[in-house]
């Protein structure tokens, strides 16, 4: 660790991986109330347990994104943090709301809560993934305005590099987009149509740019490659990730009574989703290849490109297989949307957060480079329990959702929605072992960074 204020990103890695083991323990919950229904019932309802499980892995994300800007952005513009003070103020007002709205999804009855919360006077509850109450939504729109802040001045004071500035592009953009969960209109064609400027343009849009500008910092750093080499790739994964994904939200536009024109322009864009992600997976094995140096931390670079490929594959190669809309015609909403829903979430995002603390966390603990030979391999252990088990998950959903398109839309004589959920059971049984093994794996992650401590960096 080069500079004493990116320190401040350690409690954000720390509170992220913390909400991620929620988020994974809400996620089993919810795969156990799938084959037993009244599993937790009056408790935690599955509608509960969906919500709790969703916004956690919004939320631990975001502390991840956040974490690793406060790291890399000192480091790439050779300069302190603007405030750390601030930096810590608005982690704990951060980490308190988030707390506070997931207490409050689970102790008191959602129309209570919008009740309680001041949802009349500006509502925006009771949309997927936005179901916050207005006041946490309020809270989060501060700590963003306050980051950006915090970063852009440091950024102002210090180099600008390819990196900072499309990191920082990113981040803005996520805050801008966000301020759409305030539009919540009556109309239910606009509320759909608006929605997905949330949505849509943070994972498929502005994310993008945050993981890309994460990656090539990792990359940068472990392999010794020129600067300019890997900024010349990120330009070009970029500018096709935000062309394809801006105009590729058409293809959620397909059946909520937008023009039809949107079938063209959502199948076009959308099959060409793809090539941005397999880009980053030839840009980061050609990376590695072209080292100048074997970094000690090898598990950091194993997790960089196990994030390049598995994000190829869940955003890539899953979200094309429904993405045209005459196939979409039938999977939409189905078990296959789940699938890529899980691989995408996990190989672009999820991977990309523990790439960073991968490789931060070691310095930021005292150590020069990296931990111990044991830990490291307590790591890879790690990485290969949560993505094998990840893999398997989407097969197992991926297989429901073939079953399902099946047998209740395409066939002659299509069955009712239980009917056919029941003849999935054993495919959502298997995805709930597989399930039990990715939180093995999560486990085993933490465990690694307390083990072989007092043992020598590997070399």
């Amino acid at each position: 660790m080069q500079y004493q204020s990116q320190a401040v990103a350690k409690p954000y890695f720390i509170a992220a991986i913390g909400l991620f083991v929620g988020q994974i323990l809400f996620g089993l919950i919810m795969g156990l109330q799938y084959v037993v229904g009244d599993f937790l019932f009056p408790e935690i309802p599955f509608n509960v347990a969906r919500m709790v499980h969703t916004n956690l892995l919004i939320v631990w994300v975001l502390f991840g994104f956040m974490g690793a800007a406060y790291y890399l952005i000192p480091e790439e513009s050779e300069t302190e943090l603007y405030s750390p003070k601030l930096a810590l103020l608005m982690f704990w007002v951060f980490l308190v709301a988030g707390a506070l709205t997931i207490l409050g999804y689970l102790l008191v009855p959602y129309a209570k809560l919008a009740e309680m919360t001041g949802n009349s006077l500006l509502p925006t509850m009771g949309r997927e993934f936005l179901e916050q109450p207005t006041i946490t939504k309020i809270g989060i729109v501060i700590v963003a305005l306050a980051f950006l802040y915090n970063i852009g001045m440091t950024v102002l004071k210090g180099r600008k590099t390819v990196i900072n500035l499309i990191l920082i592009l990113g981040l803005t953009g996520l805050a801008v987009f966000f301020l759409f969960s305030f539009y919540n209109p009556e109309n239910l064609v606009k509320d759909k149509f608006y929605w997905w400027w949330v949505v849509h343009l943070w994972v498929e849009g502005v994310w993008e740019l945050i993981l890309g500008s994460i990656l090539a910092f990792v990359l940068i750093k472990t392999t010794g490659v020129d600067r300019e080499v890997i900024e010349k790739w990120l330009y070009v994964i970029i500018a096709l990730a935000l062309i394809t994904g801006i105009v590729g939200t058409g293809h959620h536009y397909y059946w909520i009574g937008t023009p039809e024109y949107w079938q063209w322009w959502g199948s076009v864009f959308s099959a060409m989703e793809p090539l941005p992600f397999f880009m980053m997976t030839v840009f980061a094995f050609n990376m590695v290849n072209q080292r100048r140096r074997n970094h000690p931390n090898q598990a950091a670079v194993l997790w960089a490109l196990g994030t390049s490929v598995m994000a190829f594959l869940g955003a890539g190669v899953w979200g094309f297989m429904h993405t045209l809309a005459p196939v979409n015609y039938y999977t939409h909403g189905t078990q296959i949307t789940a699938a890529h829903g899980h691989m995408a979430f996990y190989g672009a995002y999820a991977m990309i957060v523990l790439t960073i603390i991968s490789y931060s966390m070691p310095m930021m603990n005292g150590r020069k480079a990296a931990n111990s030979g044991k830990s490291q391999i307590v790591e890879m252990w790690s990485f290969w329990l949560m993505t094998v088990s990840m893999v398997f998950i989407t097969l197992f959903l991926t297989g429901a959702g073939v079953l399902q398109t099946y047998m209740q839309r395409y066939t002659d004589d299509p069955q009712p929605f239980m009917v056919v959920q029941e003849r999935l059971e054993l495919f959502y049984w298997m995805r709930e072992v597989a399930g039990l093994v990715f939180l093995i794996g999560l486990v085993l992650y933490i465990i690694s960074f307390f083990v072989g401590g007092e043992e020598p960096e590997q070399a």
